[in-house]
Formats: structure tokens, C-alpha cells, sequence
């Protein structure tokens, strides 16, 4: 950040009183600039058992398999946001369960939400961010070809608890590793 948006002047670094971080700070104004992370929602399509994955048309990650999700939108609630998304991404429409997972990814401040939903009809397809949508039963999952690790820790998820019959809400951290 290099300028306020509230005035317009230049910004510093610096730790404000009573702050214990350093945050974007306006001299010419003192409007206080916090950046917090973004949260990404999206959704579980379940439709007999089987999975809805979109097939990224767009980076990052063009060419492998997701759920529909994305970052929410000011004035719209985490489960407005999902089915949202899985509209934009597979043109489907769905009932939301609830809430089903949870990740915090520190290193790039974001955090996911996943909730659990029904497909209402197989009327779906792929929106401008997808270049195919498909369902998978569990032996057709292209795990190879996922996207990101919180949609594969999800799945995994839904599909060990599936086989337990219960489906409690699951909240993991993924951390960057160096390699």
C-alpha cells in the first residue's frame, strides 16, 4: 500500500499506540489501514453420492479439478457467497447442509469455508471460470489432478466421513512448507 484511501497522501509503516504489529498508517489523516485476511466459500455439491468438480478455465491452476468457490463478496453472508460461486463456476443450483470445513491458510491470508450441499436437478454446466464440470464417484476422483489441497482434504474428509455416517465440521490449518 502506498497511498490512504480515505485522503489520498502517503502511507508509512508503523506500529500504531496501543498495536502490537506494524500496519499501513496515514500522517496526514491517522486513518489506520488493516489488512485482514480474504475468505474463500464455496460448496460440496452432493448429488447420489457423488461429487461436482469444476475444471479451471482460469489461473491459478488452469486445467485441474475444484469445488465451486471463491472469495466473498461485501454484503453477502458465507452461505450466500457458496451457492453463489457454484452458480458462477458450475451453473448449479444447491441446498446447503451446513458448514462442513474450515482451513486456515496463514501463509497466503485466507481462510476457506466449505459447506455441504445438495444438488437440487442435474442441470449444471460450466460457467466462464470453467472448462467442465463434471460428477465423480469416490473411485473417479482425479486426485492427481486437484487444484488446491483444501478441496483434496475435503474430499477425504467427505468421503471417510460418508462411510461413517456422521458429518462433523472439520477445521485444519495448511501451512507453507519450504522445499
Amino acid at each position: 500500500m502506498k497511498f490512504c484511501s480515505s485522503c489520498g497522501q502517503p502511507v508509512v509503516q508503523r506500529v500504531p499506540p496501543g498495536d502490537d504489529r506494524e500496519r499501513f498508517v496515514c500522517e496526514a489523516c491517522g486513518t489506520i489501514h488493516y489488512q485482514n485476511p480474504k475468505i474463500v466459500t464455496g460448496c460440496l455439491p452432493i448429488y447420489e453420492g457423488r461429487v461436482l468438480l469444476c475444471k479451471r478455465a482460469i489461473p491459478p491452476r488452469a486445467g485441474l479439478w475444484t469445488l465451486p468457490a471463491g472469495f466473498l463478496e461485501n454484503g453477502e453472508t458465507t452461505v450466500e457467497g457458496a451457492i453463489r460461486e457454484t452458480r458462477e463456476e458450475a451453473r448449479a443450483e444447491v441446498s446447503v447442509h451446513g458448514l462442513y470445513t474450515v482451513f486456515n491458510l496463514p501463509h497466503i491470508s485466507q481462510i476457506y469455508m466449505f459447506f455441504r450441499a445438495d444438488l437440487t436437478n442435474l442441470s449444471f454446466s460450466a460457467g466462464p471460470e470453467s472448462a467442465d464440470v463434471q460428477l465423480f464417484e469416490e473411485s473417479q476422483i482425479p486426485w492427481d489432478e486437484l487444484a488446491f489441497p483444501v478441496v483434496r482434504d475435503t474430499l477425504r474428509h467427505y468421503f471417510n466421513d460418508r462411510h461413517a455416517g456422521a458429518f462433523p465440521v472439520r477445521v485444519g490449518d495448511i501451512r507453507y512448507k519450504e522445499r
